[in-house]
């Protein structure tokens, strides 16, 4: 097997061959290029030391110097030229307390976190995969480099990347490293909410999204979204659901596309569910006022996880509205229910709640999809007629009632809100002579 090396990279390869030292492409790069995807980045190992790299080319920065990296820009372009390491003890379950150089190749790889991403490549020697990364891309086997409880007390993170990549791959844990994860769940609490925010949403938006079960079964959930956790373990005896609030949330999320925003929505649209939970006298489940308890948990959850603020703005605000339902379906309903949730959930509501029908029983499934469609017919219908739905489109505004000798304050505003409920009853009514004068006869 050959690997295209690109252009750049061969470069840079060859001038370090050149100037007698070793050099070869290595990690994700050429565990994608086996998988015929297009890598994202080429990194490059050497056997030459960051000075002997700096020699070589003309224009480097120092980018991780004490661990041996140096960035070689070609033509603007970054490529992370990384020394040989052998890493020192860890003692924070991220970084080593040292750092030493190494000659050897092999020795560089035995540090890597899997097996996949601990091969090395160019186009004379062909691979160095001294850890059966191959065989373990033709398994479909995520594995760590020797002992995985090592490798774990390195880089705690490591057991979350472990599903991740199993999600992005389609790939499934070795049971050695599934048993490691089993054992030292709980290092993850010494992790960042900020990479453990950028390991879930690679999770959550990758091909295998169901793979969060993992995180729940290796115990990694009760660390890191104990949330998560609740809803597993919360029994929905309720006609429209069939399993937990959990099971009901994961096949919820291979049902929407792979959009951020969706699939943390779809993660976090029953989160209230277990605290809301209560049974009647029939033993039926009913959760009444979760989706406004849940975007208030998911705003407290994402703030926790270091979300940006429009990440949880959003998030939020399509939680609380994923239950609303227009019945029956007419323009007004409809129109009031885009005011009640705000213009700027939709279209994106639809595919929430369309994932949410899809994930719960057969129980009048075909009537919920067929209420959804319509819903969303006269959604499109509203849209093209541009009709008023918030008082940006309102046709008056506070200085014409300034105008008609209303004194500013905040009676404007509430003048304001009772036209915006006039239009939105009698759409037609949205003129601005209309509005005044049914302004002057209130």
């Amino acid at each position: 097997m050959e690997i295209r090396l690109p252009e750049k990279v061969s470069f840079i390869i060859d001038s370090l061959k050149k100037a007698g030292h070793e050099a070869y492409a290595v990690g994700g790069c050429v565990r994608d290029s086996v998988l015929g995807r297009e890598p994202q980045d080429w990194d490059i190992t050497t056997s030459a030391r960051p000075d002997q790299v700096k020699a070589v080319f003309r224009h480097t920065i120092d980018t991780g110097i004490q661990h041996g990296t140096v960035t070689v820009l070609l033509d603007r372009e970054g490529f992370e030229v990384t020394t040989y390491r052998i890493d020192g003890a860890y003692e924070d379950a991220r970084h080593p307390k040292d750092v030493v150089f190494t000659a050897s190749l092999p020795e560089d790889l035995k540090r890597r976190d899997f097996t996949i991403n601990a091969m090395a490549y160019n186009e004379d020697a062909g691979f160095v995969d001294a850890f059966d990364g191959l065989g373990d891309i033709e398994r479909g086997v995520i594995r760590c480099v020797g002992n995985p409880e090592d490798r774990f007390g390195e880089d705690a993170l490591r057991m979350l990347r472990a599903v991740r990549f199993a999600a992005q791959l389609g790939f499934r844990l070795d049971e050695d490293t599934r048993a490691a994860i089993l054992r030292l769940a709980g290092n993850l609490k010494k992790i960042s909410a900020e990479r453990i925010q950028a390991e879930l949403v690679k999770l959550l938006v990758s091909p295998h999204p169901e793979e969060i079960l993992s995180v729940y079964e290796t115990g990694m959930a009760d660390v890191i979204l104990p949330e998560f956790s609740a809803m597993m373990r919360t029994p929905q005896q309720n006609p429209h659901h069939c399993g937990t609030v959990g099971m009901h949330t994961i096949r919820s999320l291979r049902e929407v596309p792979p959009d951020r925003v969706l699939r943390l929505t779809m993660l976090f649209h029953d989160v209230a569910k277990p605290v809301c939970a209560r049974r009647d006298e029939n033993g039926i489940d009913h959760f009444h006022g979760h989706p406004q308890k849940g975007a208030e948990m998911t705003g407290q959850i994402l703030r926790r996880l270091k979300f940006d603020n429009d990440t949880i703005a959003k998030v939020k605000a399509l939680v609380r509205a994923h239950d609303d339902r227009p019945y029956p379906v007419t323009e007004r309903n409809v129109r009031r229910s885009m005011y009640r949730n705000g213009e700027a959930q939709y279209p994106a509501l639809f595919a929430v709640k369309r994932a949410d029908i899809l994930a719960q029983s057969d129980y009048l499934r075909r009537e919920k999809l067929d209420h959804l469609a319509e819903y969303e017919a006269v959604y499109h219908q509203i849209v093209e007629k541009q009709q008023c739905l918030s008082l940006r489109d309102l046709a008056v505004s506070g200085s014409d009632l300034i105008a008609q000798g209303m004194t500013p304050g905040r009676e404007i505003g509430s003048a304001l809100e009772a036209m915006l409920q006039e239009v939105l009853e009698h759409p037609e009514m949205n003129e601005r002579e209309a509005l005044l004068e049914w302004f002057r006869h209130q």
